[in-house]
């Protein structure tokens, strides 16, 4: 009976990821994944070009699109200072949208479907005991599953206070990382200096290492 439970469970994953992967694939919302698409479109936008550009961060992210695309195109289109700011407003807002829609629209079902699993409790662990320690962490690695992540959070009992400023000054170092890729990227493109661009992924890469090398001493 556990069997048949657990197999229905991987179905209903199953298809969400391929009806995702259908929206991403075959509607207009592909634009997203478009760099050029959205340096293009941001700048015919002139002043209002930050505007949209936080909100349609945070429409994305919240509907479960990442974001790494967005904060990427961002430095391109605005620079390395606001790049990141105005992609750092977008993921936050974004992840508490996400955040609001899995504590409020699908916690009951998911908690009925994945509750048992060992995974979800011992993650409810670590927030009952760090969890603006814990939220910072998981934020810094660009390993970690972001878009996942939001909804993760919305089944545990962090409050919003906790997990929005966790959250916020968690993606600092990656939002910095991907709009300088954007930034130095958008310079290679005209023909300009690639050493500024391969630092630019050093840094991202280090990022990616950080968490596993701290891991490290603690052990």
């Amino acid at each position: 009976m556990r069997f048949k439970h657990l197999h229905k469970s991987w179905l209903w994953i199953a298809l969400g990821v391929v009806a995702f992967a259908a929206v991403c694939l075959f509607t207009p919302a592909k634009a997203l994944f478009d760099e050029e698409f959205l340096i293009t479109e941001f700048k015919l936008l002139g002043a209002y070009a930050p505007l949209f550009f936080v909100l349609l961060f945070t429409v994305a992210v919240s509907l479960g699109f990442p974001g790494n695309v967005m904060a990427v195109a961002g430095g391109a289109v605005f620079g390395l200072f606001w790049g990141t700011l105005w992609s750092l407003l977008g993921s936050t807002l974004g992840a508490v949208g996400a955040f609001w829609l899995a504590r409020y629209l699908l916690h009951d079902w998911v908690k009925r479907h994945f509750g048992h699993y060992s995974m979800l409790q011992r993650l409810n662990q670590a927030i009952a005991y760090y969890p603006f320690t814990f939220t910072l962490a998981v934020r810094f690695t660009p390993l970690s599953p972001f878009s996942l992540v939001n909804f993760l959070f919305g089944l545990t009992p962090i409050d919003l206070k906790t997990y929005t400023l966790g959250t916020f000054l968690g993606l600092i170092p990656l939002t910095l990382a991907y709009s300088w890729i954007g930034v130095t990227g958008r310079e290679v493109l005209h023909g300009g200096d690639r050493f500024p661009f391969f630092l630019a992924l050093g840094f991202l890469t280090l990022l990616s290492l950080l968490p596993m090398l701290a891991r490290k001493p603690a052990r």
